[in-house]
C-alpha cells in the first residue's frame, strides 16, 4: 500500500493519551486520515472505515426457511475525533451499518458514537455523551480489529441501552489505569432503559475492573488481537445494575422486576517464534427476576434472562504467507436461555481465518458457522439448526 505521509502539528502528552482513549470504538490504524492542527494544542482527523459483507445463511427470517445470499455493508463509518486543548477531546461517529441487507438500500445514517472527554491524568479520566457501555471485554473490543469475522451476535451485548442493541449507552464514565497500569477501573452512570415500558425511569449503574499480568491494556476498548505486537494475559470482571426496567405483569401494570449482569473474562495472547497464540473466553449471566416467563411488555428481550459463554482462539503465522499474514482461529458459545419452552437454548461453533495485506486496514477474512439449537422450534425458521458462511472485505484509511 502506498504510504501517504503528512506533516502533523506536535501533540503534547496529555492529547495523546486520548489517542488511545479512541480505541473505544476504532482501532489506532482507523486514525490514519488527514489531520488538522486548531489553535496551539488543538487537533481533528478525519477517518473511513468499511466492512462488506458477502453472507449465505440457511433462512432468510422468522417466517421464510428458505436460505440466502445477500451481499451488503456490515460497517459504513465516517469518524471525527480530535482534541480541543491539553484537556479536553471529542469523538464523533456517523454510521449506515447493514446498508442493502436484505435489499434495504436506504438505511439511515446516524450517530454510532459522540461524547467529549476530559483527560486529567492517567488514572483519572472522564467520559460524556453516547459510547459503549463499559460490561463485556468483547463489546469493548474495536469492532475493526476481532479476532474472528464479528462479535457474539447477542450474548455479548446487554439486553438494554440507548442505542436498542446494548453497545452503548449515553450518560456519564469515569475511568483510569494504576499501579503501573496494571489495574484499570471504570464506574458508568447511563440511561439505560427508557420509555413507557418501563416500572420506573431509574439509571443504569455498571462497574469494569481488570487485571493485567503482562503486558497493561491501558485503553477504554480493547482488541480482539494484538496480531503479535504484545503479550497479554488480562482478567476482567464487571457488573450491570438498574431498578424496576419492566412490569412482569405489563397489563396490569404490576410486579417490577430489576434487572442485574454479571461477566468474567479472560485474554491471553502471546507471539512466539512459532507464531502468536490467542485464546479468549467470557462468561455472561444476565437476570430479570424471571420476567421473561410472565407477562411483561411486547419489547421485553428474551435475553434478559441469558447465561452464556465463549471461547475463542486464533493463531498467527510468523511469516507472510503470499504477500500477506496468515490467522486461522475458532470461536464456540454455549446459551442457555432461561425462558421455559427451552426453544432458545444454543450452540455456536465457528472456523474461519484472517488474511491481512496490510495489518486491520486491509484485510480478508472468511467464517464458517453451524449453529444448532436444543429444540426445534416448528413455526420459527430462526430457531432451528442452520449453517452459515460469510466471507469480509474490510478497509479503514
Amino acid at each position: 500500500m502506498i504510504n501517504h505521509q503528512r506533516k502533523t502539528p506536535p501533540i503534547p502528552f496529555r492529547a495523546r493519551l486520548f489517542g488511545a482513549m479512541l480505541a473505544t470504538v476504532m482501532p489506532a490504524a482507523a486514525l490514519a486520515g488527514p489531520t488538522i492542527p486548531f489553535g496551539q494544542q488543538g487537533y481533528i482527523t478525519f477517518s473511513y472505515a468499511t466492512q462488506l459483507w458477502t453472507q449465505y445463511r440457511g433462512f432468510t427470517s422468522a417466517t421464510n426457511d428458505a436460505s440466502y445470499y445477500d451481499t451488503f455493508f456490515r460497517r459504513n463509518r465516517f469518524l471525527f475525533a480530535g482534541q480541543y486543548n491539553d484537556y479536553v477531546g471529542f469523538y464523533a461517529q456517523f454510521e449506515a451499518g447493514n446498508d442493502n441487507k436484505l435489499g434495504n438500500a436506504d438505511r439511515s445514517v446516524f450517530y454510532r458514537d459522540a461524547y467529549i472527554t476530559l483527560d486529567y491524568t492517567d488514572g483519572l479520566r472522564f467520559m460524556a455523551g453516547r459510547f459503549k457501555n463499559t460490561f463485556s471485554r468483547e463489546n469493548l473490543e474495536a469492532c475493526y480489529e476481532p479476532l474472528t469475522i464479528d462479535r457474539a451476535e447477542v450474548i455479548a451485548y446487554t439486553p438494554f441501552g440507548a442505542d436498542g442493541g446494548g453497545t452503548r449507552d449515553t450518560g456519564y464514565a469515569v475511568w483510569g489505569n494504576l499501579a503501573n497500569a496494571k489495574f484499570q477501573y471504570r464506574f458508568m452512570v447511563a440511561d439505560g432503559r427508557q420509555g413507557d415500558n418501563v416500572a420506573k425511569s431509574n439509571p443504569r449503574l455498571t462497574a469494569r475492573v481488570h487485571w493485567s499480568l503482562l503486558d497493561p491494556e491501558t485503553d477504554y476498548g480493547y482488541l480482539g488481537t494484538y496480531l503479535g505486537t504484545r503479550k497479554v494475559l488480562t482478567l476482567g470482571l464487571a457488573y450491570d445494575y438498574q431498578a424496576d426496567v419492566a412490569f412482569a405483569n405489563f397489563a396490569a401494570r404490576t410486579d417490577p422486576v430489576n434487572y442485574k449482569a454479571w461477566t468474567a473474562d479472560v485474554f491471553y495472547e502471546y507471539p512466539t517464534k512459532s507464531g502468536t497464540y490467542t485464546f479468549s473466553s467470557a462468561y455472561f449471566n444476565y437476570d430479570t427476576q424471571n420476567a421473561v416467563n410472565a407477562s411483561p411488555d411486547p419489547d421485553f428481550p428474551v435475553s434478559a434472562q441469558l447465561k452464556a459463554y465463549y471461547v475463542k482462539g486464533g493463531y498467527l503465522f510468523p511469516t507472510k504467507i503470499g504477500i500477506g499474514r496468515l490467522q486461522p482461529f475458532f470461536r464456540f458459545e454455549k446459551s442457555d436461555y432461561g425462558v421455559n419452552t427451552g426453544l432458545f437454548d444454543q450452540t455456536w461453533k465457528g472456523l474461519g481465518a484472517n488474511y491481512y495485506f496490510d495489518g486491520q486496514n486491509l484485510k480478508l477474512t472468511f467464517e464458517y458457522a453451524k449453529i444448532e439449537f436444543d429444540k426445534q422450534d416448528p413455526t420459527n425458521a430462526a430457531l432451528r439448526d442452520y449453517n452459515q458462511a460469510t466471507f469480509a472485505f474490510q478497509f479503514i484509511f
